[in-house]
């Protein structure tokens, strides 16, 4: 039977999603765990790979096993055997061919920024000292449509065959005293809503104009973008799946 996972992490203490060979990962964690639960090597296949530091509040996985479990039971134990930092919501039988990552239609990013400064949220959120004009920026996420291909955001060194990305959502929101990103797309490239939140900041502070977005997304260039920002603010929010994937 294949079932999919559903949890969610505090990425602080792991070197991103997937397994590494000397670094310590989520995915590493609930293989582990999963694996001596139903006394079988268990090996997990997740919904994408959030980078070093990346948070999830929402993110799956999908795993084979022919030992037989209650569903709740196995949720239960996980957590109890879990780091307090991963937590995991359900657990479903899906359809064989049911996919965490190539199933998935649609990923939801949420980056977190505060003016303020505050000393209980600093290691979630990135603190902005400058005045943002946040219009300019919201105008700059409109042009995001009008692309497909986003090398320019991409780290250099990546094994992807194409940098097409079919962006959805882009909008710069005030939530309390936090500046928000929001962003929806089919895919994402390696630090791909980083850099692009970094050159919205530059936009935002008046070193980069609206039109050089433009320029900077023909360029396919990465040193033609702006900064990458850190990763301690950036949460994976959502993973949208097809309703006929669940037995």
């Amino acid at each position: 039977m294949r079932y999919f996972i559903e949890l969610s992490y505090n990425g602080k203490a792991y070197h991103g999603w997937q397994n590494q060979p000397k670094s310590i990962s989520v995915q590493e964690v609930i293989e582990d765990s999963l694996s001596k639960l139903l006394s079988e090597n268990i090996a997990i296949v997740g919904a994408g790979r959030t980078d070093t530091g990346v948070h999830a509040l929402q993110m799956f996985a999908h795993f084979d096993t022919e030992i037989a479990f209650v569903e709740d039971d196995l949720v239960f134990k996980l957590n109890s055997f879990l780091p307090k930092d991963i937590a995991v919501h359900h657990i479903f039988k899906v359809k064989p061919e049911a996919h965490a990552r190539f199933d998935a239609l649609s990923r939801t990013y949420l980056y977190r920024i505060t003016l303020k400064k505050n000393v209980f949220t600093f290691d979630n959120v990135f603190f902005v000292k400058q005045d943002l004009d946040v219009d300019k920026m919201n105008e700059a996420s409109q042009t995001l449509f009008n692309y497909k291909d986003f090398q320019c955001f991409s780290k250099s060194k990546t094994d992807v065959k194409t940098y097409d990305c079919d962006i959805m959502k882009a909008e710069w929101f005030f939530k309390e005293d936090e500046l928000h990103f929001i962003i929806k797309a089919d895919r994402f490239l390696r630090n791909m809503v980083r850099a692009i939140v970094g050159t919205m900041i530059n936009i935002g502070l008046g070193k980069l104009n609206v039109d050089d977005l433009h320029h900077i997304i023909t360029s396919k260039k990465r040193s033609e973008a702006g900064f990458s920002v850190p990763a301690h603010a950036l949460y994976l929010i959502e993973v949208a799946y097809p309703n006929n994937l669940k037995l």
